[in-house]
């Protein structure tokens, strides 16, 4: 669930004004290290002037948690990260994304605009294999909202955490957390929390999403991300799905939140010290964290997920079943059309005559 990344980001080097002084010839590693901790020490601001956007969270050992609300697809939102995590010299950055979503970290700008755009069958099929027939096609349909989003912008998902990314490789010792629930955990509740009729209507909901949006709309969706606008918009008449999506992952992110927050251990000796932690997600999620922020968590109950109902079983090899049937008759109409080709090449024909011809 937690996943740390590399301190240091080879892709991307400091800024010239944060270029790391220079050591004294013959230091020890220890030396070193204490030197590193005593330069972001100087760096990190105490009372820093930090955009709207974010916002202060403490802990009762003192650590302080600088919660970044942002839009997914927004260049302002980058901006307000890297301002933070600059200011702040975190030990630890938490970003809303799991394990089946980090590969958008080191992806450009060109690729990640093609891949969301770019719906095709093999990441249909990957997506079923993934998480089940139902969940699997729901998330595509999600995949298909996003897409719609980055058609309309020509901007890809995922800026903030980019640059969350990039910035945490500038800062020393800082470690770089996966905040989100696993996103198979979240689509089969999701699913699990709907009746078929809703599942159809969600569907077609999602499959004719058509309506226009503007650069400007984001930046109004700074005070409510524009993709959980959409989605809440479409499904706020499934209140199950509004807590499976929204409200469950509200107090996850807010459990690796105050994980990541737990005291560190400051050189030479050793000491634990409060942390200074950076959370970048999306503006939607801040109210349900600070709501959650005090309160005792139950994750386990979040991370289950209920086997499938006999119902679903059903479904699903019906499902399987006609795809199957469909490749076959595919392969038995092609199988006829290639023999029919070859049937009129001369050579065969005259192969089979002589086949055919009685031998003496």
């Amino acid at each position: 669930m937690e996943q740390d990344s590399n301190s240091e980001d080879d892709s991307v080097g400091p800024a010239e004004d944060d270029a790391q002084p220079p050591f004294p010839l013959g230091l020890s590693d220890s030396e070193a290290v204490e030197v590193l901790w005593q330069v972001r020490t100087q760096r990190r601001q105490t009372e820093p002037d930090l955009p709207d956007t974010v916002t202060r969270l403490t802990t009762p050992e003192g650590s302080i948690v600088y919660l970044v609300g942002t839009a997914h697809f927004s260049d302002s939102s980058k901006k307000d990260v890297s301002t933070t995590i600059r200011a702040v010299q975190p030990d630890v950055v938490v970003v809303e994304l799991c394990q089946y979503r980090v590969s958008m970290l080191k992806m450009d700008e060109k690729t990640l605009l093609k891949e969301a755009k770019d719906i095709n069958l093999e990441k249909v099929q990957q997506a079923i294999k993934q998480n089940g027939v139902m969940s699997g096609l729901m998330q595509i349909l999600l995949l298909k909202v996003s897409a719609h989003i980055t058609e309309q912008l020509g901007m890809a998902p995922g800026g903030e955490f980019r640059e969350a990314f990039k910035e945490a490789g500038k800062v020393p010792f800082c470690k770089f957390h996966l905040g989100d629930r696993p996103i198979p955990v979240t689509f089969k509740r999701a699913i699990a929390a709907l009746s078929l009729w809703q599942k159809a209507r969600l569907a077609w909901g999602l499959c004719f999403l058509s309506d226009p949006i503007s650069k400007e709309d984001v930046e109004k969706c700074k005070q409510k991300d524009l993709l959980e606008q959409t989605m809440s918009e479409m499904i706020g008449e499934f209140p199950a799905l509004h807590r499976t999506i929204v409200a469950e992952r509200d107090i996850y992110l807010t459990h690796t939140l105050r994980q990541a927050a737990r005291c560190v251990e400051a050189p030479p000796n050793a000491e634990k010290v409060p942390a200074v932690v950076v959370g970048v997600v999306g503006m939607g999620h801040v109210p349900g964290i600070e709501r959650n922020w005090d309160k005792e968590l139950n994750i386990h109950e979040i991370m289950s997920v209920a086997p499938p109902s006999r119902f679903a079983w059903v479904v699903r090899n019906v499902l399987k079943g006609a795809m199957w049937g469909l490749l076959g008759y595919a392969c038995f109409r092609a199988s006829k059309g290639v023999g029919r080709a070859l049937l009129s090449f001369p050579t065969v024909q005259s192969l089979l005559e002589n086949i055919q011809k009685p031998s003496v």
